[in-house]
């Protein structure tokens, strides 16, 4: 795991057969902007004598902070270290704990249908009949229908919206049988379950994992993790959880400034978003990003792995009782 506090860009070009090439690359450095400058300009001209040797690459690499940046260390701001446990601030604002060897593993929930479905299917459907009647000349029809609209689309609604919970329901019964499952066939094995807002999340704490290891395949194909965080956690050689909320489930819908928030910004713009920062710390505090439920599993936590069970259950707030959001 790679998290870098200096970033910087390089530039390589040549001229070939009367063609022009210009190549940018990122480079970084926890030593110094000149190292990162140097590695920058490196990885340019590396980048561009492939592409003349014949090589299909992107001229211009993608400046991201995590998601889909293959083969680039992680690029958010550093907010504190612990030992080899990095705290970043992702790219909407919210803390993110990373470790290069402590297996974390979020599994989301089928998505809930709102109530007004129902009311989006059935109203226009009769609504659409109406019309039918009314240019029909039977304007008693149409009054009719429109009525039967109305009256429908309260109780269709309320069905669509139990159905829906009673599928959280069962994906959350599902999940909770997916990790006693694991633990049952793995019995030195040890869990520890939270609850998010969109699922569970699941520490693993008998032992230390590396990212590319059959073992955490195994984890997370049993559980059900999402892919996208399966492979960032082989691209970027850690595991992830996020520590505080996320903005707009605290009722701040301002983006972070400036945008995108792909750190380094440059320092004219650093003002802005430290007053951000500010205003989302100060409501951020009165909330969890998740919840202890339970330890399943052998119960044994690993030397290595309970400092950063206690950093992580504290930056989360996970035993406050505060809302999870």
């Amino acid at each position: 795991m790679i998290v870098p506090q200096f970033w910087a860009e390089g530039r390589a070009h040549a001229s070939r057969d009367g063609r022009s090439f210009t190549v940018r690359r990122f480079g970084w450095s926890d030593t110094s902007p000149a190292d990162a400058q140097a590695n920058a300009d490196a990885r340019a001209a590396e980048a561009l004598e492939r592409i003349l040797a014949g090589e299909s690459l992107r001229r211009r690499e993608p400046k991201v902070p995590y998601n889909g940046a293959a083969g680039v260390p992680i690029r958010e701001e550093i907010v504190a270290r612990h030992g080899d446990v990095i705290i970043t601030r992702n790219s909407y604002g919210a803390r993110c704990l990373n470790t290069p060897n402590v297996l974390f593993a979020d599994i989301d929930f089928a998505p809930k249908s709102p109530p007004p479905v129902g009311c989006a299917i059935v109203a226009p459907l009769l609504g659409v009949g109406a019309v039918i009647q009314w240019l029909a000349a039977s304007p008693g029809w149409a009054i009719g229908l429109g009525v039967a609209a109305l009256l429908a689309a309260l109780p269709v609604a309320t069905w669509i919206g139990r159905a829906s919970w009673r599928t959280r329901g069962d994906s959350e019964g599902a999940a909770r049988a997916r990790i006693e499952r694991l633990a049952s066939d793995h019995s030195e094995w040890a869990f520890r379950v939270y609850r998010t807002p969109a699922g569970l999340r699941v520490l693993v704490t008998h032992r230390q994992f590396d990212p590319n290891e059959p073992a955490v395949r195994e984890v997370f194909a049993a559980l059900g993790v999402d892919p996208v965080y399966q492979r960032m956690c082989l691209n970027q050689q850690c595991f992830r959880a996020r520590v505080s909320p996320k903005p707009w489930r605290i009722g701040i819908h301002r983006h972070m400034k400036p945008r995108p928030g792909v750190w380094p910004v440059r320092p004219e713009r650093l003002p802005e978003r430290q007053a951000w920062i500010e205003d989302y710390e100060s409501v951020a505090v009165g909330f969890a990003a998740c919840e202890f439920v339970e330890a399943v599993g052998s119960g044994v936590v690993h030397p290595e792995v309970a400092g950063v069970v206690k950093l992580h259950d504290e930056l989360s707030r996970a035993t406050s009782g505060l809302p999870i959001a």
